[in-house]
């Protein structure tokens, strides 16, 4: 036998196999590249968006009384948990469940990619489960910090985490379905990039039926009269408010909800920007403003007024220019400082700014949408706005009226005057210190 003729018949046997490998080969980063840079963002903004739980913990602990603070941590450590389990158990499914009627679907059990999961098993069209999950998840503990702050000083502790139970694992998600979610929101056209109406103004509008139904701390209006209750640590809140600011990065930033491309990695850039400057904005608007009403510069409203900066660039972080985002933000500003004081006049007791902030700003953030965004309709943009005030806040109310007729919703006014701390939780922050 010829073996000159065998070597090319044996090099096309051998050919076969190889030929099959490459047909079953592990596929290129074009096409699992946008999953696996996406699934990174959502990790890494979710990483920055949980740091907000401590910004807000930090922000409220430096604005309530010193005999307060350890039950603003507490609350503020349970509430997280709280909306990380809710969330895992009903919330996710609910805010996300696929096809549905646009009002409604409660969801089961979030469940995660298995182990190690193969590029041919992924959904490689979006990110992991997991990251997502996750993503969606700290963005709920926020809406709840957001109540947390505003009722403190008088709630009962385990009251308040019963709402928090309805409000991350039901109120919440069920809201967030319409517009995130696909829903009817979502097909009229309502524009809410990252939440100035479904996550800021759903804790402000949470926070407002609580405040109403609480009632104002002891001594704080008297004889027509608004009695100033000075928080312990401006130095704690100044670092809860630039944590805050942080965050925020990762709360804008990765609702971009792509980073496969050179768009998407340009557009979270901007985002990034336009972010930062609104809060500057805000901060330097309440700085001058406080100045000319007040004749000296007011602390607690500068860190307002960058807060406020920050919730109004929410809802439209990637069009505008640095101008657009630098007026949009000095208008949140202007609005803290106004609404504060008015709050107080209607008796409205709101510790920590809560709802101006979250509430009237990022009412103001939704309607700004239209002034870049050509395809937002201010009718829209307001019938969103409109839905979810009174979805939440009525269904809140509902909530609190429950509540306080079971169990009570609020303190003595013995343990109200000595302080929560001691009174619900038997422990001091500042021990070594006299009480506020």
């Amino acid at each position: 036998m010829n073996l000159k003729r065998l070597i090319p018949i044996a090099a096309a046997l051998t050919a076969l196999p190889m030929a099959a490998m490459a047909q079953d080969a592990a596929p290129g980063f074009d096409e699992i590249g946008p999953y696996i840079m996406t699934t990174l963002l959502f990790c890494m903004a979710g990483f920055l968006v949980f740091f907000m739980a401590a910004g807000f913990a930090m922000l409220e602990g430096g604005l309530v009384r010193s005999k307060n603070v350890t039950m603003q941590m507490t609350k503020n450590i349970a509430l997280f948990s709280i909306a990380a389990i809710m969330y895992w158990i009903v919330g996710f499914n609910t805010m996300y469940p696929g096809d549905f009627n646009g009002y409604f679907a409660l969801g089961g059990q979030t469940v995660l990619d298995a182990v190690g999961v193969s590029a041919a098993d992924a959904a490689l069209d979006y990110a992991s489960v997991g990251s997502d999950f996750f993503f969606q998840l700290v963005f709920v503990a926020a809406t709840a910090s957001i109540v947390s702050g505003a009722v403190a000083e008088r709630i009962k502790l385990w009251p308040f985490l019963i709402f928090v139970v309805v409000l991350t694992g039901f109120m919440y998600p069920i809201s967030g379905s319409w517009q995130w979610g696909g829903g009817w929101l979502s097909e009229m056209g309502f524009s809410d990039f990252a939440g100035s109406t479904v996550v800021h103004s759903v804790g402000g509008w949470a926070a407002l039926a609580g405040v109403i139904v609480l009632g104002p701390r002891l001594g704080k209006y008297k004889d027509g009269k608004v009695n100033p209750m000075p928080g312990s640590n401006l130095a704690l809140a100044t670092l809860g408010t630039f944590i805050l600011w942080l965050g925020w990065f990762g709360f804008n930033g990765g609702s971009q909800l792509a980073m496969g491309t050179v768009g998407d990695v340009s557009d979270v850039s901007r985002i990034f920007a336009n972010t930062n400057m609104a809060a500057a904005a805000g901060a330097v608007t309440a700085l001058i403003l406080t100045q000319i009403l007040y004749k000296k510069p007011d602390l607690t409203m500068v860190l307002n007024g960058a807060l406020a900066g920050l919730v109004s660039i929410t809802a439209e972080p990637l069009a505008p220019t640095l101008f657009g985002a630098l007026w949009i933000g000095a208008v949140g500003g202007i609005i803290v400082v106004l609404t504060i004081p008015m709050l107080d006049k209607f008796k409205l007791d709101d510790v920590v700014g809560a709802i101006p902030v979250h509430l009237f700003a990022g009412i103001w953030g939704t309607i700004a949408v239209v002034f870049y965004n050509s395809d937002a309709s201010l009718v829209t943009q307001i019938t969103g706005i409109v839905a979810y005030g009174v979805f939440t806040f009525v269904a809140s109310l509902i909530v609190w009226f429950i509540l306080k007729a079971v169990m009570g919703i609020r303190v003595g006014e013995e343990e109200e005057i000595n302080g929560l701390d001691m009174s619900e939780l038997g422990m001091e922050a500042y021990p070594d210190f006299s009480k506020g």
